[in-house]
């Protein structure tokens, strides 16, 4: 039968020739990682270290920017805002002024036309008028004539006045 103890950690007994000879070797190790590798890990690490100072730098610096872009970007928008709304207050106020010279412009047409409705009244009253009287006399000259070219008697008299005014009547 095989034994494991050998490969397991403190298994067996150590002598102080085992333990010397880990040492020695140990510090070979050291010595030749000093001389041949030491320097460059530390200038790695250096390195490395740098490069991520220099990303935190950038992160931080463009983390400000941002900040910077987003208060740009706010104040642009109030400003939008601000110009929008003074276009709408522009459109309402010239909507109102249109809407104010549209009822002037169209009480200027109804005075108008008013007018000139209250004139032509006028004038065909007048023209009527004149109608009527030149109707009038031609009857009266007519009834005139007529009386003269004979007497009338009372029942004459009155179908001479019937006539006349069924003739008025009608000319109306």
């Amino acid at each position: 039968m095989y034994s494991l103890d050998h490969l397991v950690l403190g298994a067996g007994s150590l002598t102080l020739g085992d333990a010397l000879f880990q040492l020695i070797t140990f510090l070979i190790l050291l010595y030749f990682l000093r001389k041949f590798a030491w320097d460059k890990l530390v200038g790695m690490m250096k390195q490395r270290e740098d490069h991520i100072a220099n990303e935190i730098t950038a992160a931080e610096q463009s983390n400000v920017e941002a900040k910077g872009l987003v208060e740009e970007q706010k104040a642009l928008l109030k400003e939008a805002r601000t110009e929008a709304q003074a276009l709408v207050e522009s459109a309402k106020k010239i909507a109102e002024d249109q809407k104010a010279d549209i009822v002037r412009a169209a009480q200027e047409e109804s005075a108008r036309l008013k007018e000139a409705a209250r004139k032509e009244i006028i004038q065909e009253k007048e023209q009527a008028v004149v109608a009527l009287r030149e109707q009038v006399a031609s009857l009266s000259v007519l009834i005139a004539s007529k009386v003269i070219e004979k007497e009338l008697n009372e029942k004459d008299q009155q179908k001479l006045i019937d006539d006349y005014v069924k003739q008025v009547g009608e000319v109306r």
